[in-house]
C-alpha cells in the first residue's frame, strides 16, 4: 500500500500513479479537492480530501499500521510553517507496517543554501543562472524562522532514531534542479 500526502497534479503522481498500479499497490492519496479532481480515478485509488493528518482521522484510524510506503514530496516547507511538524510526521509513522517507509521529499534547507552560495561554485551557479555579475547575498548568523534549517533537519533525525527509527538525511539526485539547497529525510520502522 503507498500513501501520498500532497501528490499535487504534476506528472510526477501520474507517474506514481502508474508505477503502484503496475505493481498492484492500492494507493491513498490526500490532498486539496481541487488538485484530487485532476488526478484518475480506480478501483486501487482512494482519494481523502483535506489537510493531513487533521482532515482525514479516517484514513488515520483504517490504514494504521498497514501502509508500505508514504511520500511527502516538495510540501514539507508548507507544513513546517503552517503546523506542528511533529504530529505530521508522529501520525504518518502510525501508518507504516513494520518496514515500511516514509521519504519526506525536496526540503528546502536555508543552511545549505546559504553554504552553497558562499561558495565560488555557488557565486558562479548564481551568476550563470541570474545571467547578471551579482554576488548572492547570504546572511549568516541571522535568526529565519520561517525557514527550515539543518537544526531542524538534524533534530527530526534525532527524534525519529531515538524513538527506534531508522533515519537519515539524504542528498537528492544532482539532476534535479535545486539539489544545490535541497535534501529528503527517509525515515524506516524497523
Amino acid at each position: 500500500m503507498f500513501l501520498d500526502i500532497g501528490p499535487g497534479c504534476s506528472d510526477l503522481p501520474l507517474m506514481i500513479l502508474n508505477f503502484c498500479e503496475q505493481n498492484n499497490y492500492q494507493t491513498l492519496l490526500v490532498d486539496s479537492g481541487e488538485m484530487l479532481d485532476l488526478l484518475p480515478s480506480a478501483s486501487s485509488i482512494r482519494k481523502y480530501e483535506g489537510y493531513f493528518p487533521n482532515d482525514v482521522p479516517m484514513l488515520v484510524t483504517e490504514y494504521k499500521e498497514k501502509v508500505d510506503y508514504i511520500l511527502a514530496y516538495s510540501i514539507f516547507h508548507y507544513v513546517f510553517y503552517n503546523t506542528c511538524i511533529y504530529k505530521f510526521i508522529d501520525t504518518a509513522l502510525t501508518l507504516l507496517k513494520p518496514g515500511g517507509k516514509f521519504l519526506i521529499g525536496d526540503i528546502p534547507n536555508i543552511s545549505k543554501r546559504k553554504r552553497f552560495f558562499s561558495t565560488q561554485t555557488g557565486i558562479d551557479f548564481h551568476k550563470n543562472f541570474t545571467g547578471t555579475d551579482t554576488i548572492p547575498e547570504v546572511r549568516n548568523f541571522q535568526l529565519d524562522p520561517t525557514y527550515i534549517d539543518d537544526g531542524v533537519l538534524m533534530g527530526i533525525i534525532q527524534r525519529y532514531r531515538g524513538f527506534g527509527f531508522d533515519c537519515y538525511l539524504l542528498p537528492q539526485n544532482p539532476a534535479l534542479p535545486m539539489q544545490n539547497r535541497r535534501e529528503d529525510i527517509l525515515i524506516c520502522k524497523i
